[in-house]
């Protein structure tokens, strides 16, 4: 089979187009909590996205400081962990509630609307659900232990705000919890409506 150029090298399609059309849930219908929570977490997402522009200019300086002048910083590694960690933790959220998020299953593709739905809904109770919760709840006395020591780098010239970076976690698992908790409303209320 040819295929066939484009008559104008602008009617190719741009690649942000390419890639909302592999999405797997296209909602025309709007269902009001879950656009609202949706639209938090993108609001939120949009803004923390910064730490990878953040990310890459320590990254380049620390490089810049280490093998042009022989003079890395420690404190320049540990906010390199920082701003990953909270680029990843804010990350997560941002990926479900605009479904970009890695799937695995070859057979998902093969079923309906509605089936889908159901799997997406039994994933979210029975896997991302409980996931979400133990990390959330485990990640609080991790946190509260930090937030009274005042936990810095081990290192010296570390950064000494570490406490700050774990209390990233149930911020980053709350938001996820947000966004799984979104999907399944809305999962639930068209799978309810469209049957």
């Amino acid at each position: 089979m040819d295929r066939q150029e484009p008559e104008y090298p602008g009617d190719e399609p741009h690649p942000a187009e390419v890639i909302d059309g592999l999405l797997e849930h296209k909602d025309d219908q709007p269902v009001a909590l879950p656009d609202m929570l949706d639209s938090f977490v993108r609001k939120v997402g949009q803004v923390t996205s910064w730490f990878n522009a953040l990310l890459l200019v320590v990254i380049v300086t620390q490089v810049l400081l280490r093998y042009v002048f022989s003079n890395g910083q420690t404190w320049l590694e540990e906010l390199q962990w920082h701003f990953y960690a909270a680029a990843m933790l804010f990350g997560l959220s941002y990926a479900l509630v605009n479904d970009s998020h890695v799937r695995v299953d070859i057979l998902y593709d093969r079923f309906s609307s509605r089936g889908k739905r159901i799997i997406e809904i039994i994933s979210i109770v029975f896997l991302l659900g409980p996931f979400v919760f133990v990390v959330f709840v485990h990640s609080l006395p991790f946190v509260a232990d930090a937030w009274r020591v005042m936990e810095g780098s081990d290192s010296a010239g570390g950064l000494p705000y570490r406490f700050i970076i774990k209390s990233m976690i149930p911020i980053g698992f709350g938001l996820l919890a947000l966004a799984a908790a979104s999907r399944l409303i809305r999962d639930l209320y068209l799978l309810w409506h469209r049957s």
